[in-house]
């Protein structure tokens, strides 16, 4: 919980700094598996929503950073409070970045939903769900100042990266079998990387998070993504 100070109005703008960081957390989550929903159910208009929800998350961060400045500026925060008001600039950035990645799906879905379904579609829902969750669980432990939950989303981010893994040998396996569908497993593979990617900014989340309420840092660990060496492109800011 955030102490009490004297001024009350510093109180009162590190409370809606954290109430901005959970808004644009609540957008990004809607966005996300609106994206995750327009590939696993084919829906056209769940992926417009994506798209055009970009808007006001980049509004929101540009909003918390112009908020956290000012408190910097202004009241020259130390400890808990410094770390809070960082933490405020961070995970925005981290947020925005999933925006992006759930718009960058989203237009993915645009085009596989004009082609014939497959199969692999299914794994990609049940991969996005697992990032929807991770986001959830890493929002919830900024809103309860909860550093033991923030840890728990970084240690489970290799669950994300071994279905990656098993998506993108499938797929590469898809392709072999079947020449023709080179062009649409490509979409998928982008796909598949930019759900992946979302799990890597949770986590990224997660360790701002427990730096946060506890001044200390999580370990770094290997990634569990073994594609790095033949794994498509990055896409990057749409």
């Amino acid at each position: 919980m955030m102490t009490d100070h004297t001024v009350k109005s510093f109180d009162e703008q590190l409370q809606a700094l954290s109430a901005a960081v959970a808004q644009m957390g609540g957008l990004a989550e809607a966005q996300l598996a609106a994206a995750i929903d327009a590939i696993a159910r084919r829906d056209s208009g769940a992926a417009e929503r994506a798209v055009a929800g970009d808007v006001r998350i980049d509004a929101l961060q540009q909003e918390i950073e112009e908020r956290a400045m000012k408190l910097l500026a202004l009241r020259q925060p130390m400890a808990v409070d410094l770390r809070d008001t960082l933490a405020a600039i961070k995970i925005a950035g981290e947020l925005e970045r999933i925006g992006d990645l759930a718009k960058n799906i989203a237009k993915r879905a645009l085009v596989l939903n004009r082609e014939p379904p497959i199969r692999l579609t299914q794994s990609l829902g049940r991969m996005g769900k697992a990032a929807q969750n991770q986001l959830k669980q890493v929002l919830d432990s900024f809103s309860n100042r909860n550093a033991d939950d923030a840890e728990a989303v970084w240690q489970r981010d290799g669950e994300i990266d071994e279905i990656y893994n098993s998506l993108f040998r499938e797929l590469l396996t898809y392709m072999m079998e079947d020449p023709r569908t080179i062009g649409l497993c490509t979409h998928l593979l982008f796909v598949a990387k930019n759900i992946e990617r979302s799990g890597d900014h949770c986590t990224n989340i997660a360790e701002v998070v427990y730096h946060m309420v506890k001044a200390g840092y999580l370990n770094a660990r290997p990634k569990a993504d073994i594609t790095s060496e033949t794994s498509v492109p990055y896409e990057g800011r749409a």
